[in-house]
């Protein structure tokens, strides 16, 4: 479950962004007194992820403004389904709206389209896992939307574990030699990956004692191939390129791992509503 803690400075820089001076438009058009209900409706089916954003939106405009979720993170729902209600004065809730929509709309679409990557895979051993290709700011929430459409998460940051790619094989002219290195500096307990992108480089990487091997755009046949070479002597994992009509073959070639940077960084916003009724007291 995500904090308040973890939610709140994003949803503060957002404010600040959003009406640095305040809602004018409210401030003209909607009387001081005026309390609102709204109901924040789907337009189209999902999973919901991040609701605890709402509270917290609100709860920094205004904190007499009321919020009850009717859903809870994880949870599906359908088109026309009311996921929580807001209440309290109207112009908190005008100022708050559109920055509660564009992170309840992202992160449900991000936890929407990772479950639709996993059911792709139900029928094989493989995890589905998120990448660093995440929004700047928002790594945190957008992996907690991974998380609500039953997928896992990679690394957080490049301080969690050692994961060397090509660039970094670029500089070295032994392989081996060079992970083996990399081992006698870190601490029993990190992880140590190494991106391969042919398979003659395996051995190599093998050799050097990594935790997991990662076969980049490699074809089918030679993911089943890697898979076999590998055996049981590390992780195996499959990125790049990884789409939701593709990932099902894939996870059958008998990898352990799929890493889809498409769940957070080409992720389509799921079409969320706040429908507002308006009194005065």
């Amino acid at each position: 479950m995500l904090e308040t803690a973890q939610i709140r400075p994003v949803v503060v820089a957002a404010l600040a962004e959003d009406a640095p001076s305040g809602d004018v438009t409210s401030q003209v058009f909607v009387p001081a007194d005026a309390v609102a209900t709204a109901d924040v409706v789907a337009r189209e089916p999902g999973v919901m992820a991040g609701v605890e954003v709402l509270t917290v939106v609100f709860a920094e405009v205004d904190p007499q403004v009321r919020v009850v979720r009717h859903i809870d993170d994880g949870q599906e729902f359908a088109a026309g389904d009311v996921l929580a209600t807001v209440s309290g004065p109207a112009r908190a809730i005008l100022r708050g709206e559109r920055i509660a929509l564009n992170l309840l709309q992202r992160l449900c679409g991000i936890a929407t389209l990772t479950a639709a990557h996993v059911q792709a895979v139900a029928h094989t051993r493989a995890r589905v896992v998120d990448t660093r290709k995440t929004t700047p700011g928002l790594r945190v929430l957008e992996r907690h939307a991974v998380r609500c459409g039953g997928g896992f998460n990679h690394r957080f940051s490049l301080s969690d574990a050692v994961m060397a790619k090509d660039n970094h094989l670029a500089l070295t002219d032994d392989i081996t030699a060079a992970i083996r290195a990399a081992r006698a500096q870190i601490p029993h307990t990190m992880h140590l990956e190494v991106e391969v992108d042919r398979l003659d480089q395996v051995e190599a990487v093998l050799a050097g004692g990594v935790d997991t091997i990662m076969l980049d755009n490699f074809s089918l046949d030679d993911l089943r191939a890697g898979v076999e070479l590998v055996g049981d002597r590390a992780v195996v994992e499959a990125s790049g390129g990884v789409r939701l009509d593709t990932i099902g073959a894939i996870a059958e070639t008998g990898v352990d791992v799929i890493s889809v940077g498409a769940l957070t960084h080409g992720v389509r916003a799921l079409d969320l509503g706040l429908d507002v009724r308006i009194s005065r007291d």
